[in-house]
C-alpha cells in the first residue's frame, strides 16, 4: 500500500521556521523525484520544490528561493522542507508528491499556518 505521510506543519510567527517531513512507504522511494506543492484558500496548488531521485537537483519556486530548502535522506524513504523566514503568504496546505513515470502519489497534506 503507497502512502505519503506529512508532518511538522503547525502554527508559527512570521519569520519563524518549520521543518516539514514527508515518510513514504510501499513504493521504490529511491526510483521517485519528490516534490513539495502547497495551495493557499481560494488558490491553485503551486509547486513549491523539487528534487531528483538521488538528490543531485533541486528546484524551487522564485518566491522559496534562498528561504526553502528541499532534501531526501533515501535510506530512511524521507524527503523534507525546511522552511525559514515564514511569511503570511507561506500559510497554505503542504503536499508531498512522488513522482516516475506514470507514478503519481500524493499525501494527505499538513497545514501551515504563519501568523502572529
Amino acid at each position: 500500500q503507497v502512502q505519503l505521510v506529512e508532518s511538522g506543519g503547525g502554527l508559527v510567527q512570521p519569520g519563524g521556521s518549520l521543518r516539514l517531513s514527508c515518510a513514504a512507504s510501499g513504493f521504490t522511494f529511491s526510483r521517485f523525484a519528490m516534490n513539495w506543492f502547497r495551495q493557499a484558500p481560494g488558490k491553485e496548488r503551486e509547486l513549491v520544490a523539487a528534487i531528483s531521485s538521488a538528490g543531485s537537483n533541486t528546484n524551487y519556486a522564485d518566491s522559496m528561493k534562498g528561504r526553502f530548502t528541499i532534501s531526501r535522506d533515501n535510506a530512511k524513504n524521507t524527503a523534507y522542507l525546511q522552511m525559514n523566514s515564514l511569511k503570511p503568504e507561506d500559510t497554505a496546505v503542504y503536499y508531498c508528491n512522488a513522482r516516475y513515470y506514470l507514478y503519481d502519489y500524493w499525501g494527505q497534506g499538513t497545514q501551515v499556518t504563519v501568523s502572529s
